[in-house]
């Protein structure tokens, strides 16, 4: 009698332990992130992928200031400006047109017209290059927006001008070299022609603050 009843005690707490345990399992289905129940558990593990992380150095931002392009107005890439197909620098970038934003450097030799774009990757991760302008200085000479270059996208102290027609006039290099042969040279910058000396003959254009060129003859 002492070894059936020691018996069942041990028969009577294997099936209790087994009980536990399998109350203490985790259920089937999964739990979502609010503590519901969610769908059956696939039995594989999910991968969260990182964040983006925002690129650094060259290529972070499209054309940032002092980087570089290749050679090109119209089609043109950036490029690490050690590089041998470099060809000018970003001396000043901006969003937006030329007309309604800031004003380049006055010895910007040319401007790239950025439009705007949607690749796969850009400077900051959400697909889009918006539009914009690069102010641009040759790594080597020529330098058409120096004064007197005969270049460049603004006419400064020290340029010269040839007329062309219509009460315009453009700008020439002041050494004769240039297709046209120079007119005037841009001896001052005033605020208005009152200011300009008397040996002015001519009044061109130039935007700022002191938007009136004095020209004299050449």
């Amino acid at each position: 009698m002492r070894g059936r009843s020691s018996a069942g005690v041990v028969c009577g707490l294997l099936v209790l332990l087994g009980a536990l345990l399998t109350g203490c399992q985790s259920p089937s289905a999964g739990v979502a992130e609010d503590g519901r129940l969610g769908e059956p558990a696939s039995g594989r593990a999910t991968t969260v992928s990182p964040p983006p992380t925002r690129p650094s150095g060259y290529g972070a931002v499209f054309l940032a200031v002092d980087e570089c392009s290749s050679f090109g107005t119209t089609s043109f890439t950036e490029v690490p400006c050690s590089g041998e197909r470099a060809a000018a620098r970003v001396v000043a970038r901006h969003d937006g047109a030329v007309r309604d934003g800031p004003r380049c450097p006055a010895t910007t030799d040319f401007v790239l017209h950025i439009s705007e774009q949607r690749p796969a990757s850009d400077e900051d991760g959400d697909g889009a290059v918006p539009q914009g302008y690069a102010c641009m200085r040759n790594l080597q000479p020529p330098h058409p927006g120096d004064p007197g270059g005969g270049g460049g996208p603004r006419t400064i102290v020290g340029d010269c001008v040839y007329s062309s027609g219509d009460g315009q006039v453009r700008e020439a290099a002041c050494d004769g070299k240039g297709e046209q042969k120079p007119e005037y040279e841009v001896i001052r910058a005033v605020a208005e022609r009152a200011d300009c000396p008397a040996s002015t003959a001519l009044y061109v254009r130039l935007g700022g603050d002191r938007p009136v060129g004095c020209a004299r003859p050449l």
